[in-house]
């Protein structure tokens, strides 16, 4: 009879979760990433971990990282920051993490690494939120590099974790003594060079960037709470579940959810080819981000609907998005199938035209003099609709074959 009841719950449980849906989950913080101007060095770090040059003196600390879901939740135990550098071959990464009881196990290349404490860094260079890097690394300097070809609210297979960074420097100093608990830390340094050709084949991003241009990043310190058992340290248990208590997420750029593969919450990282420490720079706050920040809106609510209704809408005002107006934009258009969407929202001057799909891909597109005629012949019927989906689709099946589906909207 047991045995029944379970199974006769269990079964109901299902049915009530397929009718019911858990909902879609949004970030619940409002949209302000945290920004950094990444300046040009002359001089190359030697990657060791210690930060010692002089040129690492000439660059700011960013922020004090945060709770993942926001600087309103518990500040973190430990100080974790970081810097950046670049130069034509590399893009240097520097972190500081303080630490008393500096701690490690894993020593096998691409295991998962956040299984212990670790650093990781996500960079997506064009912004688009998908085809993005992720790199972590612990304090015995073992990596974990993987090349996400979509997050993974988007995809169920969405992580290649073959993919390597070739060339890839990396390099950790402890101040202290690595899984000793006789003794009180005071912390670990990293040090990263990341080759730019890394980036070629996975964005639509000028590699290296150009003066001005922005990167999406973020970077994530992952902290276990760990015990002492003889000599060694072990993560520290649970009582009422027997099992290691959560980690806790420590970010520079707040997710406002507890989940690290929502690209669009990163930080923007402007890079700069003014030399460190000579002249500085002020961050550019691009007017098109509140347009690009009201498509992600609204691929929010038609994944709720789509969760509600089993369909997506093409109607906004379904979608109970207070502020459809973006100073600049005329009115977002959507178009729908029964299980796809595309939204997309253009200029007044119509100089460009932002899109968002149903898989959360995000693209500019811009509108030279000449897409503007042929957008007039257009409208009097002399040409065709141009297939703005396969066209984009292209290029990035050119280096991810498996990336690119139908068009529904022709």
């Amino acid at each position: 009879m047991l045995k029944i009841f379970i199974l006769t719950t269990l079964l109901s449980l299902c049915s009530f979760l397929c009718i019911f849906p858990q909902s879609f989950k949004i970030p619940s913080i409002n949209f302000s990433p945290q920004k950094y101007i990444c300046y040009y060095t002359n001089q190359q770090p030697n990657i060791d971990g210690k930060l010692e040059e002089t040129i690492w003196e000439k660059v700011p600390w960013s922020d004090y990282f945060v709770d993942i879901r926001g600087d309103s939740f518990l500040i973190p135990t430990y100080n974790t920051r970081a810097k950046m550098l670049w130069d034509e071959n590399y893009f240097y990464i520097a972190a500081e993490l303080e630490e008393p009881d500096v701690w490690a196990a894993i020593l096998k290349r691409d295991s998962i690494i956040f299984q212990d404490n670790a650093f990781e860094i996500f960079i997506d260079p064009d912004g688009d939120t998908h085809n993005y890097c992720e790199l972590q690394l612990n304090a015995f300097n073992t990596i974990w590099d993987i090349l996400l070809l979509k997050p993974y609210r988007d995809a169920k297979n969405a992580a290649n974790s073959e993919w390597n960074i070739n060339d890839l420097k990396t390099a950790v100093s402890v101040d202290g003594t690595l899984n000793d608990p006789s003794d009180k830390d005071r912390g670990w340094t990293i040090e990263i060079a990341l080759p730019w050709k890394t980036f070629i084949d996975i964005s639509t991003a000028t590699v290296p960037p150009e003066d001005g241009d922005q990167w999406r990043i973020n970077f994530a310190r992952v902290q276990w709470k760990l015990e002492v058992s003889g000599t060694e340290y072990q993560k520290k248990i649970n009582p009422l579940t027997n099992k290691p208590y959560p980690e806790d997420y420590w970010v520079w750029s707040p997710q406002g959810i507890v989940n690290l593969h929502y690209p669009e919450m990163w930080g923007f990282v402007q890079f700069s080819k003014n030399i460190a420490g000579i002249n500085e720079n002020s961050f550019i706050v691009k007017e098109e981000e509140s347009a690009r920040w009201l498509l992600r809106k609204i691929y929010y609510q038609q994944k709720k609907y789509f969760d509600e209704n089993g369909k997506f809408t093409n109607d906004l005002n379904e979608l109970s998005i207070q502020d459809l107006l973006v100073p600049g934009y005329k009115m977002p258009k959507i178009e729908t199938t029964k299980y796809s969407f595309e939204v997309s929202i253009e200029s007044d001057d119509r100089s460009k035209k932002i899109f968002i799909r149903d898989d959360g891909l995000i693209w500019q597109r811009q509108n030279s003099y000449e897409n503007r005629m042929d957008n007039r012949k257009r409208k009097n019927g002399a040409l065709k609709k141009p297939n703005i989906r396969y066209e984009f689709g292209e290029k990035i099946v050119t280096a991810f074959k498996q990336i690119s589906k139908p068009n529904a909207f022709n």
